[in-house]
């Protein structure tokens, strides 16, 4: 009751008086903004905020009042391209801009995009951009002057990634995945029964690949890729790429390529990821519209460049930087395929016909640019372009519909890339062409032509007097694919999937059918390295029923039918280059005889399992033997300075090793003598 009465006797004013809120002057107030309007300030916008998507560009013109419009046109027109300009300031001074500026983008991974790609554009003769991030120049004014030591990275030891390679039997290995994806073994081939190697379940969630010279084998997950390798196929790098369905190694394996439709934004292009595999950064991204052309980049034969094709636009990138060559992408209007020489750094590419202007085939030496060679064709439908494995001829296919005459004609345009000018041979078909192959090492090429059931192949050589002869022509063959050795000579023609698995060994050295067999319902062929084996098979993913792979020598002679339940994908492990040079290769083939001996005593050795195990028991044997005389000998080693300490000093270990400088004494000791009279015997 006291506290009411003293509430209203505080309350208590004139009625005409109107009462004062304001603090005394000598009042200090205690709240801080951050209590009183926290939900506001943390929105407030900060000093740094959006100098993360700021570029400085330095190099550029100083000019004045009158050009600096068309200076702005010029820079946004350059600099637009790699995102939305939001921002731009022109510093000047005395009337003329300074000779750098500011841009800001909408997001910071334009203005990364713009300093990957625009620094070092030559604007002009005096004028190439140097472009940096705006925060670039907080990290290098705050680096020490002194020097500090950058701190060891672990050596990671993964064995010898090319042990396959010293195999005493020379097998080659192969990967299996089977039981519908569930397991994935890998196998060491072998004439009479392969050997296992390795083998895993749910190694991977879709399929398997080798990269170019068989040293990682990539298994894809949904979260990534993964690589192994070594003896006993240790993870040795990962790449997290969400819902990855692609990949493509570089040929010299430095690089890999993965694809996912999942992860492409508009701010951050991340549908296609170029990776080091040594080190598992990503190194660039890129948008992607469609996979159907899956690679989307293809590499040349030495993986300094790789190239991708858009519309009227053929963009070529460099190594290791990742961006265009010379700063810019060929204009090339109505470009529909390329490819790289495997042999040299020469790209390949075709034009259709534009109204009075003809279709042409472009030869280009890169990083020069120079074309070394144009050919104009007329008439064309389609074209396609068919390098030989050496890169010693180029097969640009034509079809073209004559003049005045109904259907569809084939040439074959051969181009040879080691003469001078690059002459040009022409071969006319008039059938239909079902399917074209180069020999990998040598200068003949087969053809399948015709329709069913009239399907013929022939068989020409590339002479180097200049003339390309038929060789042989076979009719009626029931073939939709042709299959070279990788060595050359040897082919086979296969009637795949619709065919039911129809196979033609064919010996090309003097065109003769050297067996016909019969894989039913096969669904792939693939060669080993050396081209002394093939496997045919039947994938679960094709068929559902008679999933297996067939083993067999070059002349068609089946080894192994192996069943795995619902089997489905067989690939080699690849072979890198061979080191020796083409001289020493030649010797090898000249003493093979000398050795070929000891090649039959092993294969006969082989022939049975008994003497197989017998072989293995002994060098088993012998090798515990030479590991049990190693320990010996280093165990002598290691106590030689105790017999020196026991024997004072003198070194018996060496007393019998110079038998041969002894001198031989003899001593003669008269100890004593007794007579005894013969007569008392």
């Amino acid at each position: 009751m006291d506290e009411t009465e003293d509430m209203e006797s505080e309350m208590d004013f004139d009625d005409g008086e109107e009462p004062s809120f304001s603090d005394p002057e000598d009042f200090e107030d205690d709240f801080s903004d951050q209590e009183l309007m926290e939900d506001i300030l943390k929105d407030r916008p900060t000093e740094a905020d959006g100098i993360d998507s700021v570029v400085v560009v330095d190099n550029v013109p100083s000019v004045g009042p009158e050009r600096v419009e068309k200076l702005k046109n010029v820079i946004h027109k350059i600099f637009s391209k790699f995102g939305k300009i939001t921002n731009e300031f022109y510093p000047e001074a005395d009337g003329k801009t300074k000779g750098y500026i500011f841009l800001e983008y909408t997001a910071p991974s334009h203005a990364q995009e713009a300093v990957k790609n625009a620094d070092g554009y030559k604007l002009d003769k005096q004028h190439t951009f140097r472009v940096n991030l705006f925060t670039d120049f907080d990290k290098y004014m705050n680096i020490s002057d002194e020097w500090e030591t950058p701190e060891k990275q672990p050596f990671k030891d993964f064995g010898n990634l090319r042990h396959w390679m010293e195999d005493p039997d020379c097998r080659d290995q192969y990967s299996v995945i089977f039981e519908a994806g569930e397991r994935t073994g890998i196998f060491a081939n072998d004439a009479k029964e392969a050997q296992i190697v390795e083998e895993r379940a749910r190694w991977t969630e879709t399929y398997v690949r080798w990269s170019h010279m068989g040293t990682y084998l990539a298994t894809f997950h949904q979260r990534g890729i993964a690589l192994w390798g070594g003896e006993k196929f240790k993870q040795i790098q990962r790449f997290s790429h969400q819902g990855v369905q692609l990949i493509d190694f570089s040929p010299c394996e430095r690089y890999m390529v993965s694809f996912s439709p999942l992860m492409d934004t508009k701010d951050d292009p991340q549908a296609i990821i170029i990776w080091d595999v040594l080190t598992g950064q990503k190194k660039r991204g890129f948008h992607c519209e469609s996979s159907a052309h899956w690679p989307i980049f293809k590499w040349s034969n030495d993986g300094k460049f790789f190239a991708r094709m858009s519309q009227d636009t053929l963009s070529i990138y460099e190594t290791p930087s990742m961006g265009l060559l010379d700063k810019k992408s060929l204009k090339i209007n109505g470009i529909k395929d390329f490819s790289w020489s495997p042999g040299d750094n020469i790209i390949a590419f075709w034009v259709p016909e534009d109204k009075d202007i003809p279709a042409r085939v472009t030869l280009m030496q890169l990083p020069t640019r120079n074309e070394i060679r144009v050919r104009n064709l007329f008439n064309v439908v389609d074209c396609k372009l068919h390098w030989q494995k050496n890169g010693d001829y180029l097969c640009v296919k034509v079809d073209r519909t004559p003049k005045g005459q109904p259907g569809v004609v084939t040439n074959f345009e051969i181009f040879r890339m080691r003469e001078k000018q690059v002459p040009v041979d022409v071969v006319e078909m008039k059938d239909g062409i079902i399917a074209f192959a180069w020999e990998p090492n040598g200068s003949k090429f087969a053809v399948l032509h015709g329709e069913s059931p009239r399907i013929n192949v022939s068989f020409y050589h590339v002479r180097s007097n200049g003339k390309i002869d038929m060789i042989k022509t076979y009719d009626k063959q029931q073939a939709n694919s042709i299959f070279w050795s990788p060595q050359g000579q040897f082919l086979v023609l296969a009637g795949l999937r619709s065919m039911n698995g129809a196979l033609a060994f064919v010996d090309t050295s003097d065109c003769t059918m050297m067996n016909f067999v019969e894989h039913y319902m096969a669904s792939d062929v693939e060669w080993d390295p050396t081209g002394r084996f093939l496997v045919t098979s039947v994938s679960w993913w094709s068929h559902k029923v008679d999933n297996a792979y067939w083993l067999w020598t070059f002349q068609g002679r089946l080894l192994q039918k192996n069943s795995k339940d619902r089997f489905c994908q067989l690939l080699w492990r690849p072979r890198p280059p061979c080191l020796l040079g083409q001289e020493q290769m030649k010797t090898i083939k000249k003493d093979l005889k000398k050795y070929s001996k000891i090649f039959e005593q092993k294969d006969r050795l082989s022939q049975s399992k008994a003497s197989k195990e017998l072989i293995d028991k002994r060098r088993s044997m012998m090798e515990d033997y030479h590991s049990y005389r190693d320990a010996n000998a280093k165990v002598y080693l290691e106590q030689k300075p105790l017999r020196l300490e026991l024997r004072g000093g003198v070194d018996t270990d060496e007393l019998d090793s110079n038998v041969e400088d002894w001198e031989e004494e003899t001593i003669e000791f008269f100890i004593s003598e007794e007579i005894f009279p013969f007569g008392e015997l």
